[in-house]
C-alpha cells in the first residue's frame, strides 16, 4: 500500500505543479490574500493581516501565513502564491485515498481520488491561490475526528489511557480550530450544524454525545483563542469586534455586488463538479446500500459505510442550504461540498462495478452535460475570432465591450480539451450502459482531469487577456518607482500587489483619494480608471490621458 501513497505524491507533483505561475493572479481574491502575505513580508509584522498596510479584519492569519513562508522560499511571485494549495491538493488525496481505502477497499481509495482531479472545479482550485481548499480540509478533517471517536467510543477499553480514547475527538476539533484561524468563525458553525443535525436524526440519543461536543468544541478553541487572545492584549478589542461584524455581515447582505438567486450554488455543483456531480445525484438522501452488499460485506464494515454516507449527506445539505440562504453569492463559498459529493459519487461507481446497483436515470446527464460544457469550450476559439459577433449583446456595456477587444490570438486546436471532454462524456456513458464501471470511471475521469489541465493552460491565459491583463500590465510598469498608483470607480487589489506598493513612510493619509486628487501627495501620481467611470478626470488639467486600453483609461498627475 505504500507504493499507492508513493504514486499519489508524483500524481499531485504531475497534476498540480506544472504552469501553476503562468497566469497572473486575478481580483479580487487571489490577489487579496497573496498582497496580504506579501504585507507580512514588507512589515515584519505576522501577528495582525494587513491590507494596504493598514488592517485586514474579514480574515484570520493561518493561510497568509502558508502564503508568506510560501513567498519567502519561491520569491514574490503567483508559484508562491499558490503553491501552498498545491500543498493542499497533495494532502487531500492522500486523505480520501487512506479514508476509502479503509472504508471500502483500495479500488474506492482510487476512485474517490480519480473524482476529484477529474472533476472541474475540484481539480481546479488546487492550483489557485485561495483560502478554501485548506479551509475545507481541516473542516473535513474535523468532523471526520468526531465521526471516528464515536465509531471507536464504545468498543475501546476504559483501562486505555484518556488520550487513546479521546484522541480522534480532540484532534478533530483542534482541526476545526484551525479551519477557524484559516477563514474565520463560519468552520465552526458548519462543523457544529452537521453534528447538531446528526444526532437530530437520531431523536438526540446516543450515550455521551452532548458531553462529547462539549469536549470537541473547547478543542476547537485553542488555536483561535491564542490568536484571539494576544490580539486582544496587544491592540484591545476593535479587530475582534471588526472581524465578527464582517461576518454576520457576509451572511446577512451581498457583500461588494456578490449577489445571486437561491439556487445558485445547486447549478455551480452540478456543472462545476461534473462529471461527478451527475454519479453523486443518486446518493445524496437515502441509504443504497443493496442486500448483496450487506451480505458480502462484514456488518460492522457494512454500518460504518451507511453511516458515514449519513454523515456525507447531511454534510452535503448543510453547506449547500446554508450558502443558499447566505446574501453573498461567489462560487468557491459551497467548495466544501466537494468533499461529500466526491465521496457519494465515487460510491455510485464502486457499487455498479462490484454489485451492479445503478441508477436510473440520473446517469443520463453525463452525455447530456458533457456535450454543453465540451461543445461550450469547443465553441470559444471560434467565438474569439470572431468576436464581433457579440457586438449586439454588450451595446449597454461599453467597458465589457471595450474589454473584449483586447488582442488575444486564438487557435481552433485550443478547442481540443473541449472535444476530449465530449467524446469521453459519450464513451463513458456507453461503458457505463454495458455494464463496464471501471472502464467508464476511467474514462470520464482520464477526460475530466486533462479537460481542466489543459483549459488551464490553453484558455484561462486568455481570459486574462479580455479580463486584467491590460491593467496588470501597467502595475507592473509601476513596480519599483516611487508613486502612488489609485484605481478610481472600481475595487481592486491588484495595484498593491502588481505596483509592489512600499509601507508609507510617513503620514498614510497622502495616498488617499482627496490627497492624490486635488492636495499635496509629494510623488507622482497614476489614475486607473474604467471607461464607464471616468469621473471627470479627462477635465482635471492636473492630469494628463496616457493611453486607454481594453476599457481601461490610465492618467498621469503632472504634478506632485
Amino acid at each position: 500500500m505504500k507504493r499507492d501513497y508513493i504514486l499519489l505524491i508524483l500524481l499531485a507533483l504531475l497534476l498540480f505543479v506544472p504552469f501553476l505561475g503562468s497566469v497572473h493572479l486575478f481580483d479580487w481574491d487571489e490577489i487579496n490574500f497573496a498582497e496580504c502575505a506579501r504585507e507580512m513580508l514588507q512589515t515584519g509584522d505576522w501577528f495582525r493581516p494587513q491590507i494596504d498596510f493598514q488592517p485586514f479584519w474579514e480574515k484570520p492569519p493561518l493561510f497568509l501565513w502558508m502564503q508568506a513562508f510560501s513567498m519567502q522560499v519561491f520569491g514574490h511571485n503567483e508559484f508562491a502564491a499558490r503553491f501552498p494549495n498545491m500543498l493542499c491538493g497533495m494532502a487531500t488525496m492522500l486523505v480520501v485515498y487512506h479514508i476509502g481505502r479503509r472504508l471500502h477497499d483500495q479500488m474506492f481509495g482510487w476512485l474517490w481520488v480519480m473524482a476529484w482531479i477529474g472533476s472541474i472545479l475540484p481539480h481546479l482550485y488546487f492550483r489557485s491561490g485561495i483560502i478554501d481548499p485548506w479551509f475545507n480540509l481541516f473542516i473535513f478533517l474535523g468532523i471526520y475526528g468526531f465521526i471516528a471517536f464515536r465509531w471507536q467510543f464504545f468498543t475501546i477499553k476504559k483501562t486505555r489511557s484518556a488520550w487513546f480514547r479521546y484522541r480522534h475527538l480532540l484532534l478533530g476539533g483542534f482541526f476545526v480550530g484551525l479551519a477557524i484561524m484559516t477563514k474565520g468563525p463560519t468552520a465552526f458553525l458548519i462543523a457544529m450544524l452537521v453534528l447538531v443535525i446528526y444526532w437530530a436524526r437520531y431523536r438526540f440519543k446516543g450515550k455521551g454525545y452532548f458531553i462529547h461536543l462539549i469536549y470537541f468544541s473547547l478543542a476547537a478553541t485553542v488555536a483561535p483563542l491564542l490568536w484571539f487572545g494576544l490580539e486582544f492584549l496587544q491592540h484591545g478589542s476593535w479587530f475582534i469586534r471588526e472581524f465578527i461584524a464582517y461576518q454576520i455581515r457576509l451572511f446577512s447582505t451581498p457583500d461588494s455586488g456578490h449577489g445571486g438567486f437561491f439556487g445558485y450554488h445547486f447549478v455551480v455543483l452540478l456543472l462545476g463538479c461534473f462529471p461527478i456531480s451527475v454519479f453523486a445525484i443518486s446518493n445524496l438522501w437515502g441509504d443504497r446500500q443493496s442486500q448483496d452488499e450487506m451480505l458480502e460485506s462484514d456488518t460492522l464494515d457494512a454500518c460504518k459505510r451507511s453511516d458515514f454516507g449519513t454523515w456525507m449527506q447531511i454534510l452535503f445539505w448543510v453547506v449547500l442550504i446554508l450558502f443558499s440562504i447566505v446574501q453573498t453569492k461567489i462560487v468557491h463559498y459551497s467548495s466544501l461540498c466537494y468533499f461529500p459529493l466526491t465521496y457519494l459519487g465515487a460510491v455510485t461507481i464502486w457499487r455498479a462495478i462490484r454489485w451492479n446497483v445503478r441508477p436510473r436515470w440520473s446517469i443520463l446527464l453525463l452525455p447530456v452535460l458533457g456535450v454543453v460544457l465540451g461543445g461550450a469550450l469547443m465553441a470559444l476559439p471560434w467565438l474569439g475570432q470572431h468576436i464581433e459577433l457579440l457586438r449586439s449583446l454588450f451595446q449597454r456595456d461599453a467597458f465589457a465591450w471595450a474589454s473584449l477587444q483586447a488582442d488575444v490570438y486564438w487557435s481552433l486546436w485550443q478547442g481540443l480539451p473541449g472535444f476530449l471532454l465530449l467524446v469521453g462524456s459519450i464513451a463513458g456513458f456507453i461503458y457505463w450502459q454495458i455494464n463496464r464501471g471501471w472502464q467508464a470511471a476511467q474514462t470520464i475521469f482520464a477526460a475530466g482531469t486533462v479537460f481542466t489541465a489543459f483549459t488551464l493552460i490553453a484558455i484561462v491565459p486568455n481570459i486574462e487577456g479580455y479580463s486584467q491583463n491590460a491593467v496588470i500590465e501597467f502595475y507592473e510598469s509601476k513596480c519599483g518607482e516611487d508613486c502612488y498608483v489609485r484605481p478610481v470607480g472600481f475595487k481592486s487589489y491588484a495595484h498593491l500587489y502588481y505596483a509592489c506598493k512600499q509601507p508609507p513612510r510617513t503620514d498614510p493619509r497622502q495616498d488617499d483619494y482627496e490627497t492624490m486628487v486635488h492636495g499635496h501627495p509629494g510623488k507622482k501620481v497614476y489614475i486607473v480608471a474604467k471607461i464607464t467611470n471616468l469621473a471627470g478626470f479627462d477635465q482635471m488639467k492636473s492630469f494628463r490621458e496616457l493611453y486607454r486600453k481594453n476599457g481601461f483609461v490610465f492618467f498621469e498627475r503632472l504634478d506632485k
